[in-house]
């Protein structure tokens, strides 16, 4: 656990992480903070102020009728009841009061800092009072329709929000000094591009400032802390940097990359940077490189390309590079994210060398893998097909490919397979992987599939890791479907074969192309020995042909225009799903446990007689090549074909998928 991880009274069961920026927050009901005393974050997407990290349980509020302790709580609300003090509705994920006795909630911001009762407001001569009831008015500061309780001045019917009364109306600030800036409310103007002027982000408070005349505009988070004007930090530049808040193009000698607004700058020097780009560590291990990377002012390397977001790079501008590979380069802020760098700082830490090797080396063609010790393994570069034989470290057939076979058993390894190393990083995750061959039921993190092959570990869990065939890919990644490498740019995305959204998926940087594959469409074997047919199958990627085609697996339409199955000398169309089935990733014969049903444990079990089982279910032959038999004297001869009729049978619905489907099995 990361020492800065913790557990706080708000969110309870989760770990957060203290950070220093305070724009954010969704604890409270109120989505920005006016104080610099930064926020927690959760993995699971759940901002807390620091300042509303650790709420008491129980609080007597004086305005409440009933006089009965009013009760935290958090969750799902049914109703989506509105707050007893401001009126505005309290959302799902909002932590609030509430009475259980007559049921009042209340903000968890509204009962610790209430509006009051009676204000005043610039250029009128009343008081407004704040009306508790639900009622439908027109702001006078911001001119939307209003939300939640007003405040009203009973005299000449003045109506203004209570969010536009906890702030001027009008204001002048040390950022912008030519004019005032007015308060709005709503969704900014749309001659405007929706941003800070300073911080650059996308306007997300409910309210903001800005001035029509320069086209200015200020987020809450800035205007109650805005940048300083001078900056002074000798890790960025050897002299006092000046903040210029205009619009202005220009690339940050920081870390390299574009910038529209408000540099730092130092004019004799040339320098300039964007206002956030300070901090940065000097040494870091971040999850596609071996080495280490360290940070430098100058990246030197002419027509040099970031390895994360494969973008061009100044070289005259900053960044991270790897002193043993000169053509590792990477922009400062890409290597700095949270998914890609593990957060630790390295400048004091000796850098320990590794033994990764998976094997010693008997002769030219023998081998000791350190997961087979008890024999050797011999090479075969034949290329011999024979049936029935698969790899140990991924479960998939040997087919044609070069192969270590052991000489004492039926131990067999792909000889790319048996050269993955003992520990790796990998794009998928910041912590490095080791590999574990204790082949227990896991699911791969990276393409989602079911598999009892070796998997590389980042910890002793027995659930999660990556699969062989997943640890293996690099960028670039190359496919015979597409003219363009692929690169994992970004984690998530949908992908343009199967349509599917995926956690991590590769893309084309190529101008114009938005092709993205996920790693389960990406890892489809290029050709398969299927006993529909006596030759092998190849992958093909669509055609455009009239017609239909016919699976002849399933008898079902093939739509040409998506990826299947084809054999090239007899014509035949098949499904993918048909070809592979859901537990393509398993080796037969192997003990599979469900979490959701402990008294159950099936088998996986090779559909290759000539009478194919009948599924429990879906009652139709099995025609997947591996599928689940249930180990249990009270369900004798009871098959499974997919993992919906298994979760359909025991579930009722098909709630979980395939990337969830196996626990650990200690085989």
């Amino acid at each position: 656990m990361d020492s800065m991880e913790m557990e706080l009274s708000i969110h309870p069961g989760h770990l957060m992480t203290p950070l220093k920026d305070g724009r954010m927050g969704n604890c409270c009901g109120i989505k920005f903070q006016s104080i610099s005393d930064g926020y927690y974050c959760c993995k699971c997407d759940f901002f807390a102020h620091k300042r509303c990290s650790n709420p008491p349980e129980e609080i007597n509020y004086p305005s409440h009728k009933c006089d009965n302790t009013l009760i935290f709580g958090n969750g799902y609300l049914k109703f989506q009841p509105r707050c007893g003090l401001c009126g505005v509705k309290l959302m799902d994920d909002v932590n609030h009061y509430r009475c259980p006795h007559c049921g009042i909630q209340i903000h968890l911001d509204c009962a610790k800092y209430p509006p009051p009762k009676v204000i005043e407001v610039p250029h009128h001569d009343h008081k407004l009072k704040l009306q508790m009831w639900q009622s439908c008015f027109t702001c006078a500061t911001c001119g939307k329709v209003g939300d939640g309780y007003p405040y009203k001045c009973l005299e000449c019917r003045l109506t203004i929000h209570v969010i536009c009364g906890k702030y001027a109306t009008e204001v002048n600030h040390p950022s912008h000094s030519l004019h005032p800036l007015k308060l709005f409310n709503g969704e900014p103007p749309a001659y405007t591009d929706g941003k800070c002027r300073l911080c650059c982000k996308k306007l997300v408070d409910e309210a903001f400032y800005h001035c029509s005349s320069c086209n200015f505009t200020l987020d809450l988070h800035c205007f109650f802390n805005p940048p300083p004007i001078y900056h002074y930090d000798l890790n960025i530049h050897a002299h006092k940097l000046t903040r210029m808040p205009k619009m202005i193009s220009f690339t940050c000698t920081t870390c390299g990359l574009h910038g529209d607004r408000s540099p730092y700058v130092c004019l004799p020097c040339d320098f300039t940077a964007h206002s956030d780009c300070s901090g940065f560590p000097w040494v870091i291990n971040i999850n596609r490189h071996d080495h280490r990377v360290s940070r430098t002012p100058l990246i030197g390397v002419v027509n040099s390309v970031c390895r994360i977001c494969q973008k061009k790079m100044d070289w005259t501008c900053g960044g991270y590079s790897c002193k043993r590979c000169p053509d590792s380069v990477y922009h400062t802020k890409c290597a700095t994210r949270k998914d890609v760098w593990d957060g630790r700082e390295m400048k004091d830490i000796p850098e320990e060398k590794e033994d990764i090797e998976p094997f010693k080396v008997i002769d030219e063609n023998t081998i000791q893998h350190f997961l087979h010790k008890s024999h050797n393994l011999r090479l075969d570069k034949s290329g011999t097909f024979i049936e029935e034989r698969s790899c140990k470290a991924c479960t998939y057939p040997i087919y044609h490919h070069s192969f270590y076979s052991c000489m004492s058993c039926d131990y067999m390894l792909h000889e790319i397979c048996a050269n993955m190393p003992t520990r790796k990083r990998h794009m998928v995750i910041n912590k490095p992987y080791y590999l574990d061959g204790r082949r227990h039921n896991f699911n791969c993190e990276a393409c989602g599939l079911c598999c009892n092959g070796f998997k590389y570990s980042i910890d002793d869990g027995l659930r999660y890791g990556l699969d062989m065939r997943c640890a293996s890919v690099t960028e670039p990644f190359v496919h015979q479907s597409h003219p363009h490498p692929l690169f994992y740019t970004s984690p998530r995305g949908v992908c343009s074969v199967c349509n599917k959204e995926a956690h991590h998926v590769l893309r084309c940087v190529e101008d114009n192309c938005k092709y993205v594959l996920d790693f389960k469409c990406a890892l489809l074997p290029y050709d398969v020995k299927h006993r529909v047919d006596d030759h092998f199958i190849s992958l093909c990627y669509g055609e455009d042909a009239s017609g239909k085609y016919w699976c002849d697996i399933c008898e079902k339409e093939t739509d040409p225009n998506t990826w299947f199955y084809t054999c090239k000398d007899c014509g035949v169309t098949l499904h993918i799903d048909c070809v592979l089935g859901d537990f393509r990733a398993l080796e037969p014969e192997r003990t599979v446990t469900r979490m959701e049903y402990k008294g159950v444990q099936s088998v996986t079990f090779s559909n290759n007689s000539m009478s194919r089982p009948l599924c429990n279910q879906c009652k139709s032959r099995c025609m997947y090549p591996i599928i689940l038999k249930v180990m249990d004297e009270a369900m004798p001869d009871v098959y499974y074909c997919s993992i919906n009729c298994f979760d359909i049978t025991f579930i009722g619905t098909r709630k979980y998928s395939s990337s969830i489907f196996c626990i650990t099995d200690h085989w």
